[in-house]
């Protein structure tokens, strides 16, 4: 009873703070409310000098969070594209900003226009466990390089993380300019009811509802970065070496807990038998054992754990095949098992897996795979591994997905150059890049006319000469 007080009084204490904090930074910004390039290039600058200085502090945190997590996988699934991203985004930062020139019509001449990109004013970050680094900084680069102010909320799931990334940037900025905000869900939920200027929510669909429906109370824009199942097709005549060992990839980096990693995989039936030995040899080449791997993540936490095993023993009791690709788990290193026989009535195919389980389905023809994919809600990603252009171009055009990669998997999500979202259930809006600034700015269209006014032609009382040859001109 004392303790769960305390965890109230906690909690109540969180939730006032980041009322403040947010009142904060919308004084802040109303007092500053249009940040030069220089400034924002500087803030930016200052991030991944941040970064960099404390990669390994970042890199063990991390790593503390999930019971272990790969350096290697740190490096290259977090600290590399956060700052490659600030990098692409303050090298054309300047270029972003200028104001766009666009055409008017020659009956509202002499005018000009022109779109102004303008700061949305205070942006909320509410960051997931998965990629704590990377899916925190990413919409924090895009927010800044609009010239937002930015509040950060991080997973509970992830305390040292949230911890060490709060310390840090607290370090680089004001706190009215940048706040990270810490707590359980309680907190979670009143962050997403603050009235922002725009939400940003990466995470799971059915927690992306409720965010959704408590910006709505205050007409706060959303980007929903979801998840779903996202589907992988092998098609009948690439070799199976080169699928299997990018799906591999796509699907073990991060013991499978990543938002676009192949949720399964369509294997022409004659083929199968082929797949499954091609992926077990992808798999323990890239993880020879478990045991002690520093190069193996862990499942961040039991509860996760606990419901991928719950996945695997539904599967089982309703007749799926479970192929174990390593002996008994080390811990939460849990083995990354592959599953046939499986259907629909399962969990395994019902949820989003967020794990090392992989359903292998056969398929007859290209046709029957393109429909078990377009019959299910649409995904964040989408893999196709054939080298025919005619069949590639198929899938791009008759399928729906947030992304897609030919011939990979996700090495999408690093591109700079090419926005992030899903599309319907697996989200909505996207970000990365320009349109990560897109995203964060308001484009407001601007006519500019001086003192000649040519519009005093069609100014009341109507019937005049001059109006009816105006309609003769324009209205055909």
């Amino acid at each position: 009873m004392v303790a769960d007080v305390a965890y109230l009084e906690k909690s109540q204490q969180q939730i006032s703070a980041l009322q403040t904090t947010f009142a904060r930074q919308r004084q802040a910004f109303q007092e500053h409310p249009m940040p030069s390039a220089e400034q924002r290039t500087q803030w930016l600058k200052a991030l991944r000098e941040a970064l960099v200085a404390h990669q390994d502090a970042l890199i063990q945190a991390i790593s503390e969070d999930f019971g272990n997590r790969s350096a290697d996988e740190t490096l290259l699934a977090e600290l590399m594209p956060s700052l490659h991203g600030i990098h692409y985004a303050a090298k054309r930062l300047k270029k972003w900003m200028k104001p766009s020139r666009r055409r008017v019509g020659l009956q509202f001449m002499p005018a000009s226009a022109q779109v102004v990109y303008q700061p949305l004013g205070v942006v909320g970050v509410i960051a997931p466990w998965n990629y704590p680094l990377f899916l925190a900084i990413g919409p924090l680069v895009g927010a800044l390089a609009a010239g937002n102010r930015v509040m950060i909320k991080m997973s509970e799931s992830t305390p040292s993380t949230s911890q060490l990334l709060k310390e840090l940037l607290a370090e680089v900025f004001p706190e009215d300019l940048v706040s990270v905000v810490l707590g359980e869900a309680e907190v979670g939920m009143a962050f997403s009811r603050l009235p922002f200027d725009h939400l940003l929510f990466t995470g799971a669909t059915s927690v992306g509802r409720h965010v959704m429906r408590a910006a709505a109370d205050n007409l706060t824009p959303v980007t929903l970065e979801l998840g779903g199942k996202s589907p992988a097709i092998v098609s009948a005549d690439v070799p199976l070496r080169d699928a299997a060992e990018r799906i591999a990839f796509g699907k073990t980096l991060n013991a499978g807990q990543t938002c676009v990693a192949p949720d399964y995989v369509l294997v022409p039936r004659d083929r199968v038998e082929g797949f499954v030995e091609a992926y077990r040899s992808a798999v323990t080449g890239f993880y020879p054992q478990l045991k002690d791997n520093p190069d193996y993540t862990a499942i961040v936490n039991e509860r996760q754990q606990q419901r991928l095993n719950g996945y695997l023993e539904d599967a089982r009791s309703q007749g799926a095949t479970v192929i174990p690709l390593h002996p008994e788990p080390q811990g939460r290193r849990m083995p990354h098992c592959l599953l046939l026989n499986v259907t629909d009535e399962m969990r395994v195919m019902q949820e989003e897996i967020f794990g090392p389980l992989l359903p292998v389905i056969p398929y007859e023809r290209l046709d029957d795979a393109l429909a078990y994919v377009n019959q299910r809600d649409r995904p964040l990603a989408l893999y196709y591994f054939g080298y025919d252009k005619g069949e590639q171009q198929r899938v791009l055009h008759e399928t729906h997905s947030g992304g897609v990669c030919l011939n990979d998997t996700l090495l999408h999500v690093a591109q700079d150059d090419l926005p992030f979202g899903g599309i319907g259930p697996s989200g909505m809006g996207h970000y990365h890049g320009h349109e990560g600034f897109l995203t964060f700015s308001k484009a407001k269209g601007v006519l500019i006319k001086q003192r000649f006014n040519a519009a005093r032609l069609i100014y009341p009382p109507y019937g005049k000469a001059l109006q009816k040859l105006v309609y003769r001109l324009f209205v055909r």
